[in-house]
């Protein structure tokens, strides 16, 4: 992090509240060149990529088990795709070109149909050259509503991402630089986060959805000013609440947060230098209404059981700097292959259990993400814990995971740090 940065990002001036839509009737997203002030005022504004004239896009609310019609108007000069991370919907609505759509082509429009089967939050992005587009703003969150929310006074989303940006502004596109996605991928000198809401008041209770946007950062996060617990992981209610402390998220993962405010409210990612200021939320009275009570669980997720798994597969993390030779023809791969195979890294029948070993034999860590489902992290005796889209598998260790598949289609499994899946860390799994 460049140190005049740093500071600045300390007193940065807020932004005006992210955009939003909230309708079940048919939406609309248009793909467009923005200009952004993500520095504070005084430096120059940023050339970026966004929607309907934002970055990041609007947050999009919907109604959980009520058809979404998003229509995806494609404003660039390039062509485009959106993925609606996270969320369990039809194989062909996932997004992913040469996968499960063709391209959006520039003045074209494409309309995605689905069904959100889950409450919790999500997010939309881009997923061609998603290491650029992404990188550049075409991001934004989603929402499923609770059909019973939770006892708060604020629904707050917190929406983080870094870039690599000069004091007037402009935005070093060194996307592809060969050095940091052969390390840890292309990232930014400044970062901050975007607010949905500027304003509480001591003593409220604010639900805070926490999501990671940024192509490459992991964020440890630490909120200040609050006293409250964790609720809910990608998406998915957590059986128990349990403490904030010792967050960290990946690059596509989300945490919800239910919150009591104590004082002046500040998101901090935590770094070897001290606390980086990601945003501050002004405070101003006191709550006198709200009774101090035990935050509840949300309500449980609606998800098929996992049976004794009928497969055990190997998915092997590989190459990158520092790393072993592999038998890929890009910086990196999975199981010696870089980049979409012929053949699906695993065929499952609908409905079957499986279990597979993600093992990262390089020098980084890796956000490995599934499309089209959630599955359980197993702990060191084999047993489901958290429920997750997205894991993070640290340099030279391993993770089992467990998965029913049941939603049909050809599903991708990538690493989430997007310069590394553009330079060969991508595969996909068949579920008929």
């Amino acid at each position: 992090m460049n140190r005049r940065h740093f500071l600045a990002s300390v007193s940065a001036a807020a932004l005006a509240p992210l955009p939003a839509l909230a309708a079940q009737d048919p939406l609309h997203l248009k793909a467009e060149a923005v200009t952004q002030q993500i520095l504070p005022e005084g430096d120059g504004a940023t050339s970026m990529l966004g929607f309907n004239g934002s970055m990041p896009g609007p947050e999009l609310r919907l109604r959980r088990g009520v058809r979404a019609q998003i229509e995806v108007e494609n404003g660039l000069d390039e062509g485009t795709a959106v993925h609606w991370h996270g969320i369990r919907l039809e194989n062909r609505m996932d997004g992913v070109p040469m996968l499960t759509q063709k391209l959006i082509e520039p003045g074209q429009s494409k309309t995605y149909s689905f069904i959100p089967p889950d409450a919790g939050t999500y997010w939309y992005h881009s997923h061609h050259i998603s290491h650029e587009q992404v990188a550049k703003g075409m991001m934004g969150p989603l929402i499923i509503e609770d059909e019973t929310p939770p006892d708060v006074d604020h629904d707050i989303t917190a929406l983080m991402s870094d870039w690599q940006v000069q004091t007037d502004g402009s935005l070093t596109e060194a996307f592809n630089q060969m050095h940091s996605i052969a390390h840890g991928g292309y990232m930014g000198n400044f970062a901050r986060a975007f607010l949905s809401q500027e304003r509480v008041s001591t003593g409220d209770r604010v639900r805070f959805r926490l999501i990671n946007a940024a192509t490459n950062r992991i964020f440890p996060v630490a909120l200040s000013g609050v006293r409250g617990v964790v609720v809910a992981l990608d998406g998915m209610a957590l059986a128990e609440p349990r403490a904030i402390e010792g967050l960290v998220l990946a690059p596509a993962q989300r945490a919800d947060l239910i919150v009591d405010v104590t004082g002046l409210v500040g998101l901090d990612m935590m770094t070897r230098q001290g606390p980086y200021r990601l945003a501050d939320l002004a405070v101003s009275g006191t709550n006198t209404q709200r009774q101090s009570t035990a935050i509840a669980a949300l309500t449980p997720p609606d998800v098929p059981s996992p049976a004794a798994p009928t497969q055990h597969l190997t998915l092997t993390m590989m190459g990158g700097a520092m790393g072993g030779r592999h038998g890929g023809d890009d910086i990196w791969a999975f199981n010696d292959v870089s980049n979409l195979p012929s053949e699906p890294f695993g065929s499952f029948q609908n409905g079957e259990t499986a279990r597979i070993t993600l093992e990262n034999d390089t020098s980084f860590p890796h956000g490995i993400h599934l499309h089209g489902h959630h599955f359980y992290e197993l702990d060191e005796a084999g047993n489901p814990g958290d429920l997750r889209d997205t894991t993070l598998v640290d340099a030279g260790k391993s993770r089992d995971i467990l998965c029913v598949f049941d939603n049909p289609g050809s599903w991708l499994i990538h690493c989430h740090m997007l310069s590394h899946a553009a330079a060969g860390m991508r595969t996909w799994v068949k579920v008929t």
